[in-house]
């Protein structure tokens, strides 16, 4: 069915239950899983020449949310291979699975209001309108059994 998953994940509670779900279906699958985290851009904010504000590099903190979410593949069994990027999420996510021929891309669902949409946008969107292959959108968790029947696993 899929041959490369590739797993987005921020280490955020949606992203917990995506990356699991995402790597149950790839275990079923027999497919490939390439773990991605994207460091996005610092956000620049300035009025004039003497007010400028440079949000922090993240690079450190989102380093260890995709050892986090290494650790937890290599609980559950999957071989994977762990990426790091940076850039804008979608745009890298997009890319990325592109370059590893992704044929699943995985990512969590977070909620956010009309206002945090109109503002920064929406990740999920983005991808669904720039991604070449499937997208699962992960809101629940989901048991093995809901996940895998009665198949032995």
């Amino acid at each position: 069915m899929y041959s490369t998953v590739l797993l987005a994940y921020d280490g955020s509670r949606e992203g917990r239950l995506a990356l699991r779900e995402g790597a149950k279906l790839a275990q079923a699958c027999g497919a490939r899983v390439v773990l991605l985290a994207v460091v996005e851009y610092p956000d620049v904010f300035g009025g004039d020449a003497s007010a400028v504000y440079v949000a922090p590099d993240r690079t450190d903190e989102v380093q260890d949310i995709l050892d986090e979410g290494a650790a937890r593949l290599v609980r559950m069994g999957v071989p994977h291979e762990a990426r790091l990027e940076r850039g804008q999420a979608a745009e890298r996510i997009t890319d990325i699975a592109r370059q590893t021929g992704a044929d699943l891309v995985v990512v969590g669902h977070h909620k956010q209001g009309a206002m945090a949409r109109w503002l920064r946008g929406s990740v999920t969107t983005a991808l669904s309108d720039s991604l070449n292959c499937s997208l699962l959108v992960a809101r629940l968790e989901i048991s093995d059994e809901q996940l895998f029947g009665d198949r032995p696993r």
